[in-house]
């Protein structure tokens, strides 16, 4: 939103809620919006009022006369305006600034970060809380993820060039995003194709170059009723999951363990000792990859042999892509 349209915004919402009585439209035309006349005023105040009530903020409509019904004016009773005092518990307050700290990405952080300075006086937070040790962090390292949120947000369409799995080049897509969503530790946008007139979804990581967003704000409407999850699930491509067997230093990897089967304990790992254990994942070969090499040292990908051959060539990459020099491909 630009600073020119807040601060509009933030005047009509003012105006409104000081007066005891009706407001004419005209007036707020000749106050707030000097420079618009006609259907340009018309529009622009239309798109005030729906975003203000987007917000919260109930404008009231009514007579500005008891005999004459040709003209209405506008108000706000700052008593349906106010929140009732907020009182919560010390769990109920421990759980709130949580979810608040798990954004760690510039575009949302600043809006959770406000959202909590808001609620300070009503958060009754005690020390030592359980749920303060634990600090999850989401983040999203897709350079386009700003601009599908603006355009999700916004209804902005949005234009970008996507690569599909085994293709060559990247094809032109054109899209209304529905939602954002973050699923096995990847970001997705799903919207309409605006081209191909079906529901899509596209993986950030793949997008390549720069978006461009559409000039106009709600430039479409998104189906009522959707369930943007639903419709995630129905679109995402099934992965080809296949029995994984990796070895994993005792006491770690507790994420891969939750999704896995114990196979055996003790067992004689890369560096010859007896403290690892042998586990099983189903999974798609890339997405287990992934999260061996993050576990560094305490993981090793045992079999079959092209799970080995991924995470080595991944490994590869990475040395490759730092420059250090490597006398063989660690484990």
């Amino acid at each position: 939103m630009s600073a020119s349209r807040s601060e509009r915004l933030l005047n009509l919402l003012i105006m409104l809620l000081v007066q005891q009585r009706y407001v004419p439209k005209e007036r707020i035309r000749q106050v707030l919006y000097p420079d618009q006349a006609g259907d340009a005023f018309d529009r622009m105040f239309d798109r005030d009022k729906e975003e203000l009530r987007a917000l919260g903020v109930p404008i009231e409509v009514g007579q500005l006369s008891a005999y004459f019904d040709d003209e209405v004016g506008y108000r706000i009773r700052p008593d349906d305006l106010a929140l009732p005092e907020i009182a919560l518990t010390a769990e109920e307050a421990s759980v709130l600034t949580l979810a608040g700290k798990v954004w760690h990405h510039a575009t949302l952080a600043d809006s959770t970060a406000a959202a909590l300075r808001k609620l300070v006086p009503g958060l009754p937070l005690e020390a030592g809380s359980p749920l303060s040790i634990s600090e999850p962090r989401i983040t999203a390292e897709e350079p386009t993820f700003d601009d599908f949120w603006t355009a999700t947000q916004e209804r902005r369409t949005v234009t970008f060039d996507y690569r599909t799995p085994g293709s060559d080049s990247a094809g032109r897509r054109r899209l209304e995003p529905w939602g954002v969503i973050r699923e096995s530790g990847r970001w997705y946008v799903l919207g309409l194709d605006v081209d191909r007139k079906q529901e899509r979804i596209f993986r950030l990581s793949r997008v390549e170059g720069a978006t461009r967003l559409g000039t106009r704000p709600d430039a479409f409407q998104v189906p009522a009723g959707t369930d943007v999850r639903e419709v995630a699930r129905r679109l995402k491509p099934a992965t080809d999951k296949q029995p994984l067997d990796v070895l994993l230093r005792t006491g770690a990897g507790h994420a891969l363990r939750r999704r896995g089967t114990l196979l055996a304990s003790g067992v004689s790992g890369p560096d010859g000792a007896d403290h690892w254990d042998r586990l099983r994942v189903e999974g798609a070969l890339s997405e287990v990859s992934a999260e061996v090499l993050t576990l560094g040292t305490n993981a090793f990908a045992e079999s079959p042999p092209e799970f080995r051959d991924h995470v080595g060539g991944r490994l590869d990459q990475l040395v490759a892509a730092l420059s250090v020099p490597t006398t063989g491909t660690a484990p």
